[in-house]
C-alpha cells in the first residue's frame, strides 16, 4: 500500500504540473456542459414558413395569422404559384409551404370540410416530424375556432360524445428538454475526460522514456496500474460532483434519487472506462494514436447509447450491439436515479452488467500490459 501511495502521489503531482492538462480537466468539461445543455435541444424554432393563398378570403387570412402568432414559425412572404414555392424550397429559403385552395371559405361553409396542401422540407427527418406536429396542432386549434362560426342554430342542441383527457406528465412536469438532456451530457463529459486521460497517461510515459525506467524497478504490475489509474478515478467522481452542482443551480434539474447510489454506480462505471483506456494505451505508442482510437470507440458508444436517439427506434441488430455499450447503462441509471428516484433494485440489471464489464476490461488491460521483470 505504501508503494501504491507513492505512485498516486507522483501521478497527482504530474497532473497538476501539466498546465496544458489542467484546463482540459477542470474548465473544458463545464463549458461543454453549459453550452451543450442549451444547444442539444429537441425543440424546433424559427421554422421558415410560406404559403400559397389561392382563396384570399377572411378565413384563409385568419389561418395564416394563426401561424404568424406562433413562436415556432417565422412567416415569410406568400408565393403566387406552386412552381415558385418549390424553387424556394429547393434553394433552402423555406422549410414549410402551406397551399390554401380556391373556394376555401365557401367549401367550409357548405361542406364543412376542406383539404389543404402541405409541403415540408424533410432533409432532417426528425425536424420535419416535429414541424408536422406543430402544424397539426395549429390547424386543430383553428378548426375549433372556425367550428363555432360555421355551426348552424339547428346544431346547437346536438351534444357530441365528449371524452375528457387530462394529461399527467411524470418526472418532467414542465416538459423541459434540459431535464432530459443534462444528465446524459454529464455522462458524456465524465466518460470522455476519464477515457482520454487514462488512455494517454501510460502512452505519455512511453514517449518521454520513463516507462522503461519504471518497468525495471521492483514495483509490481498491479501496484503500478492501481497507482496510475486511481487519480483519474478520483477526477471522474470530482467531475460528476461539480457537474451535478451546475445541473442543479443553473438548469434546476431535479435530483430525486439517492446521491449515494449515484456515486456508487459511477465509481464502478469509471473503472470500466479506465480499463478501456489502459487497454488502448497498451497497444499504442503515441498520445495521438491513443486519442484517435479512443475517439473512434467514443463516437460509436455515444451514438448508440440512447443519449440523443431512442434505442427502441434502432434496428434489432443495433439494439443487440447496444447491450455491450457501457455508456448506455450509465445514461439509463443517471436518468432513472435523478429523475425517477430509482433505487438499487431498479438499477440492479445495469449494475450487474457494468460490474461484469469492469471485471472483463480491467482483466484484459492488466493481462495485455507487459512489464519487464
Amino acid at each position: 500500500m505504501k508503494t501504491i501511495g507513492f505512485i498516486i502521489q507522483k501521478e497527482f503531482k504530474q497532473i497538476f504540473r501539466n498546465k496544458g492538462m489542467l484546463p482540459i480537466i477542470f474548465i473544458m468539461p463545464f463549458i461543454q456542459l453549459i453550452i451543450l445543455s442549451y444547444a442539444a435541444t429537441f425543440e424546433v424554432k424559427n421554422i421558415k414558413f410560406s404559403y400559397i393563398d389561392n382563396d384570399h378570403s377572411s378565413t384563409s387570412r385568419a389561418l395564416i395569422e394563426k401561424f404568424n402568432a406562433s413562436t415556432y414559425f417565422k412567416v415569410l412572404n406568400h408565393f403566387p404559384s406552386e412552381t415558385k414555392a418549390s424553387s424556394a424550397m429547393l434553394n433552402g429559403e423555406v422549410d414549410v409551404v402551406l397551399e390554401i385552395p380556391q373556394h376555401f371559405e365557401s367549401n367550409l361553409l357548405k361542406e364543412k370540410h376542406q383539404d389543404l396542401g402541405l409541403t415540408i422540407n424533410a432533409i432532417d427527418g426528425a425536424a420535419a416530424g416535429v414541424e408536422n406536429v406543430y402544424i397539426n396542432q395549429i390547424i386543430q386549434s383553428f378548426n375549433k375556432n372556425i367550428s363555432a362560426t360555421l355551426m348552424q342554430p339547428s346544431d346547437l342542441n346536438v351534444k357530441p360524445i365528449n371524452i375528457v383527457t387530462i394529461p399527467s406528465f411524470w418526472y418532467n412536469n414542465t416538459l423541459n428538454y434540459k431535464t432530459f438532456m443534462v444528465p446524459g451530457i454529464l455522462v458524456l463529459l465524465v466518460t470522455m475526460i476519464t477515457l482520454f486521460l487514462s488512455g494517454m497517461n501510460i502512452v505519455r510515459e512511453k514517449e518521454i522514456g520513463t516507462l522503461e525506467q519504471i518497468n525495471v524497478t521492483p514495483i509490481k504490475k498491479s501496484q503500478f496500474i492501481i497507482g496510475k489509474l486511481f487519480p483519474f478515478w478520483v477526477l471522474g467522481l470530482t467531475l460528476l460532483s461539480v457537474g451535478l452542482i451546475i445541473a442543479k443551480l443553473m438548469f434546476d434539474v431535479p435530483i430525486v434519487g439517492s446521491l449515494a447510489l449515484m456515486y456508487f454506480y459511477t465509481s464502478i462505471y469509471i473503472l470500466v472506462i479506465l480499463g478501456i483506456g489502459l487497454f488502448i494505451s497498451n497497444f499504442t505508442n503515441t498520445q495521438q494514436q491513443a486519442m484517435f482510437i479512443s475517439w473512434f470507440f467514443m463516437v460509436i458508444f455515444i451514438l448508440m447509447s440512447g443519449l440523443f436517439t431512442p434505442i427502441e427506434s434502432m434496428p434489432k441488430w443495433a439494439q443487440m450491439i447496444t447491450e455491450f455499450n457501457p455508456i448506455k447503462y450509465f445514461v439509463e441509471v443517471m436518468r432513472m436515479v435523478m429523475l425517477k428516484g430509482s433505487t438499487l433494485s431498479d438499477i440492479w440489471s445495469q449494475l450487474i452488467k457494468t460490474l461484469l464489464y469492469a471485471f472483463i476490461m480491467n482483466g484484459l488491460a492488466v493481462w495485455s500490459y507487459k512489464k519487464t521483470e
